[in-house]
Parts: C-alpha cells; structure tokens; sequence
C-alpha cells in the first residue's frame, strides 16, 4: 500500500522522536516501504552542524543506522532554509512531493487551546499534501 515513507527528523531533539520513529519501523517493514528522512536545516552554524553539508552528512549517518534497526531501505532529504522555524510546513508540503512519499509519519504534540491560533504542523502538512498523515503523540499524553 505504501512504498516511500517520509519522517521529518530534528536532529537536535532525537529523544522526542522515538516513538515516530518505532512507528515508522513497523510501518516500513510491514508495508516493505523505503523511509526517506527529511532535516530542515539553516545555511548558518547552528547546534547539530556549522554547514549544511555537516548537516547533511549527519541525516545520512543517522538514516543508516535506522536503516540497521528496520531492515529497510532508507534515504534522506536536506532543507537549507533561511528560517527554518517559519518556514517548516512549507518546506515539509514541498518535500513530500520531491521525495515521493505517499506516507508521513512525524511527532505531534497533544492539543492545546493554542492550536487555534498556531496549528501544529502535522495539522497543516495533513491538510496540503495529498499523502497520508500518521501523527504519533508521545506516550505520556
């Protein structure tokens, strides 16, 4: 049913992931899908990389070793934005379509009153992309 797999992946907060990232192996190996891993990154030094090259280097290094975990193929997708807050559901829409994926499976937060105001970003991506949508909550929610 489903043969590329795109995970939205903030390397600098890996820990909150987890439970996408479980997901996003069963669903991989269930459905023999390829997983592309898409970071949006800033072409100035932030906390993971001082260049998206740096940046780069290290999606793939962390795509292969998910790769070793769910035994399926892997790829990955480097954003350089000039804000990659602002514009992250943009960039996410167009990834979706540049990687082929016809499955997203990224993190969500529980809702807030302030959704109404700031709408999460699966939320938007949901809405704007003819892909499928899986949003994981974290556990404790």
């Amino acid at each position: 049913m489903y043969k590329k797999i795109m995970v939205p992946i903030d390397l600098a907060h890996l820990e909150v992931l987890e439970p996408s990232l479980q997901a996003v192996a069963d669903l991989a190996r269930h459905y023999d899908a390829e997983v592309c891993y898409v970071g949006v990154t800033s072409s100035a030094p932030g906390s993971v990389a001082r260049t998206p090259e740096e940046f780069t280097l290290k999606l793939e290094a962390f795509a292969q070793e998910r790769s070793r975990v769910h035994g399926q193929p892997v790829c990955t997708h480097t954003i350089v934005s000039p804000d990659p807050i602002a514009g992250l559901d943009d960039d996410l829409i167009k990834a979706i379509e540049d990687v082929g994926a016809d499955l997203v499976v990224m993190p969500t937060h529980p809702p807030k009153h302030l959704d109404v105001i700031m709408p999460s970003h699966g939320g938007k991506v949901a809405t704007h992309t003819k892909a499928s949508v899986f949003l994981v909550r974290p556990k404790n929610s």
